[in-house]
């Protein structure tokens, strides 16, 4: 692959200019897709996005080099290749509280041409992986739980409860230091298909990592569409008292 910018540096100066620069970069639909493409955290190549948005690789390069020399993506090399990810968890949430907004305001999508781009959608509404927590329907549900049974309060912004602190030590994930991290330990993340937050922050990521990790979830292919499996399903419903659930295709 080609030159893909500098690495870091983060995004442009916080002043008005800064803010312009920012939003013309996302007002490209090729960069949107590719921002879109990396808000499950993972690390792409070039020629991956390019198949993905359906262009030439050489036009990607430009686009990448100009993401990454805007502080929105970071890059890496491994070998031969080099590979490019969202600059971190701040980056993964302007992007999907833009989703979030800009979808109500555009005309509805066309219905999926095909049974498997329908079941596509399907499975990312239902569970899925925004940058590294949980969202779709299952996030929702999961952060529902959590408040219900007092993990999280709301009352003046989000936070971890003592409860939950102690629910997430029998479950044995690791509870975020309070300080030490620029990362809140809890954030709410608004999802862009079910219109409610979900949880994010450190905690939120954590959860998820040790969903995978106990085999609770699987991936769905190569999207960030995620499975609940049947360990899952019974974990949820004893940890959180989730049962209603639904069915994975």
């Amino acid at each position: 692959m080609e030159r893909i910018g500098r690495n870091g540096g983060g995004p442009p100066a916080a002043d008005g200019q800064g803010l312009a620069a920012v939003a013309a970069l996302l007002a490209d639909r090729t960069r949107a897709h590719f921002c879109l493409a990396l808000i499950d955290g993972r690390s792409w190549t070039a020629g991956e996005l390019a198949r993905h948005a359906g262009v030439a690789r050489s036009t990607a390069t430009e686009h990448l080099n100009a993401l990454v020399d805007a502080g929105l993506l970071a890059q890496e090399r491994q070998g031969r290749h080099r590979y490019v990810r969202l600059a971190g968890p701040e980056v993964a949430e302007l992007i999907e509280r833009l989703a979030a907004l800009a979808e109500p305001s555009t005309p509805p999508a066309p219905a999926p041409v095909s049974l498997s781009a329908a079941g596509r959608s399907h499975a990312l509404a239902r569970a899925r992986t925004c940058y590294d927590h949980l969202a779709g329907a299952l996030g929702v549900a999961v952060t529902d739980a959590m408040t219900d049974r007092g993990l999280l309060d709301w009352t003046h912004g989000l936070t971890l409860t003592p409860a939950g602190r102690d629910w997430l030590d029998r479950l044995a994930i690791p509870t975020p230091a309070p300080t030490g991290s620029r990362r809140p330990a809890v954030r709410p993340c608004l999802d862009w298909t079910e219109r409610r937050p979900h949880l994010a922050g450190a905690v939120g990521a954590a959860i998820c990592r040790h969903a995978f990790e106990a085999g609770w979830l699987s991936r769905i292919g190569t999207t960030r569409a995620v499975k609940l499996t049947d360990t899952g399903r019974t974990a949820l419903a004893r940890h959180l008292g989730l049962r209603d659930i639904p069915e994975s295709d």
